[in-house]
């Protein structure tokens, strides 16, 4: 993976890594809000919503359409949004390896984990 795409995907992840941000994309995924339906929603403040979703809208994740006054959010890359929700909801089991299942990987593999592992 070059530097560039290492540095989107960290930003985008960024965006998202926040219990506010987390649940304002997954309110929006349900259909478009303004910031007063997301306020009757969360238990945060009008600004302190509309930060939140600066945030978002930097990292292209949400984006608004303006309705007079008000400004109407969506998610604006949602397989995306959605795929990333979907996996964390899994609750994938964390896996645990042995010194045994190491060496063996290492044995199928030919390679050893270098210098850092004290090998």
């Amino acid at each position: 993976m070059n530097i560039e795409t290492a540095n989107e995907w960290a930003e985008t992840l960024k965006a998202l890594a926040h219990p506010t941000r987390l649940q304002i994309v997954t309110e929006l995924l349900k259909g478009t809000k303004c910031v007063t339906d997301i306020q009757d929603i969360l238990p945060a403040s009008q600004s302190n919503i509309s930060q939140h979703l600066t945030v978002l809208r930097h990292a292209n994740l949400v984006d608004f359409a303006q309705d007079g006054s008000l400004r109407c959010y969506y998610v604006s890359r949602p397989r995306l949004v959605q795929g990333i929700i979907a996996l964390l909801a899994d609750n994938e089991a964390v896996v645990r390896k042995s010194k045994q299942d190491i060496d063996r990987e290492k044995q199928q593999t030919g390679r050893s984990c270098g210098v850092a592992c004290g090998h």
